[in-house]
């Protein structure tokens, strides 16, 4: 993704906290506590550290992230991406060097809501 193509920036060596919404991408490279949700593309560089629940349409991860992450398009995770939780999305990208520790969960985004019992009779 090039640079020309996000709304903000959090850069390196800062230091955030609380509840962050957006439209389009936004990439964080310093160190973000709470709540991030979006329809677009939040993507976390190499040294950032984020620390809570996650809610977009897509994660591009390469540093480390300690939270829920609930992506409605896609997650990628980069060779240098550590991320402790649980996933949520319909389409996982891992690289070969990433880091999960958590639980998984995968399919189209109307899982649950169509699902029937199988009849056994």
């Amino acid at each position: 993704m090039a640079r020309d193509e996000i709304n903000a920036f959090l850069g390196a060596g800062t230091n955030y906290q609380g509840k962050l919404h957006f439209q389009g991408a936004v990439r964080i490279d310093g160190n973000f506590q709470g709540e991030v949700v979006s329809e677009g593309t939040l993507v976390v560089g190499q040294e950032a550290v984020v620390d809570g629940l996650v809610k977009v349409g897509q994660l591009v991860l390469s540093g480390k992230l300690k939270g829920e992450v609930e992506a409605k398009d896609k997650v990628v995770l980069h060779k240098t991406a550590n991320l402790q939780g649980n996933i949520k999305t319909p389409s996982l990208v891992v690289e070969e060097g990433a880091v999960l520790e958590g639980e998984l969960a995968m399919g189209s985004r109307s899982v649950g809501s169509d699902a029937q019992p199988k009849n056994e009779s």
